[in-house]
């Protein structure tokens, strides 16, 4: 029950509002809070706290932030023995505003973790490793090692292609489970708006495989979960929860599949825990620190 995460690690500054900012206009900031952050250490997290032996892969700065970090990350369990630090660069920070109705604005610089080579990929033993979970925090040709070396070991690649950028796409023929959003699927699939029915969703989903064996999942926020394959779809409605944060759902339900199907579950199975993992995740503050175990995402689905 092993998943190795090769993402970011960022130090996120969360400022609440009553209201997020129109382009030109300053706000009042009712709080601001420091917090582990960062794609790759959140799903990381998502993964120890459902119980998987985890590894992160990354890099952070020299600095005081840099080595906090790391110590937050081992803290929650993650093994943090392939998370350089790097003198010459600053750790990645993410500026985050949330506001009262839970929406959030994030900026989001890369510092140390545009410093992860393929050659730091290549020397790693993944020997053991069942899933390898990546996001597009970190460069494209590190991923593209990580995925080319762990096919041959025979690990289940896992690709969250966030933030959506155009080298994302050549990834996905290493891919054998894609993750979205709905953002994000209409922005790889070149559609003039995000698909919301389950249908649309999956024709959209279907212009991006390669392979007749990939899966393709989309985030719907409230609405749930798709999942696509070549002959079949289906939707895990969303649960019905108080959010006060969302940042970081998406990256505890990548997180939270990846551990699931390491387990050994079935897809369907493991679609169901990890949409539960992210509705406790949105009633708390901050991404890594709202993660939730997996005892308490079996009490919540039981519920």
């Amino acid at each position: 029950m092993t998943v190795f995460v090769l993402g970011s690690i960022n130090l996120d500054a969360v400022a609440r509002v009553d209201d997020l900012p129109r382009p030109g206009e300053t706000v009042a900031g009712t709080s601001l809070a420091l917090f582990l952050g960062g794609k790759g250490a959140n799903q990381a997290v998502a993964a120890a706290r459902m119980g998987a032996a985890t590894r992160l892969m990354g890099a952070v700065g020299g600095d005081d932030s840099g080595k906090s970090l790391k110590a937050s990350l081992a803290g929650y369990g993650v093994q943090v023995a392939d998370v350089m630090e790097l003198s010459g660069a600053p750790t990645g920070q993410a500026h985050v505003w949330v506001a009262n109705n839970a929406e959030n604005m994030i900026v989001v610089t890369a510092g140390a973790n545009a410093m992860v080579t393929p050659q730091q990929v290549a020397s790693t033993p993944l020997e053991g490793q069942r899933v390898l979970l990546c996001q597009l925090e970190t460069p494209a040709t590190a991923i593209e090692t990580l995925f080319r070396t762990g096919a041959a070991k025979g690990a289940l690649r896992v690709l969250n292609a966030a933030p959506a950028l155009p080298q994302g796409a050549a990834l996905f023929p290493l891919t054998d489970i894609l993750i979205l959003n709905q953002t994000e699927l209409a922005t790889y699939a070149k559609l003039d708006r995000e698909p919301v029915r389950l249908e649309d969703v999956s024709v959209a989903a279907r212009k991006l495989m390669s392979r007749p064996d990939q899966t393709i999942i989309v985030t719907l926020g409230s609405a749930g979960v798709a999942a696509v394959r070549r002959d079949e779809a289906f939707l895990v409605e969303g649960k019905k929860v108080k959010a006060i944060d969302t940042v970081g759902a998406g990256d505890c339900f990548c997180g939270s599949l990846a551990a699931a199907l390491a387990s050994g579950m079935d897809l369907r199975e493991a679609v169901e825990l990890a949409n539960g993992a992210a509705a406790l995740s949105v009633q708390k503050a901050g991404a890594a620190p709202s993660m939730p175990s997996r005892r308490e995402v079996e009490t919540f689905l039981e519920g």
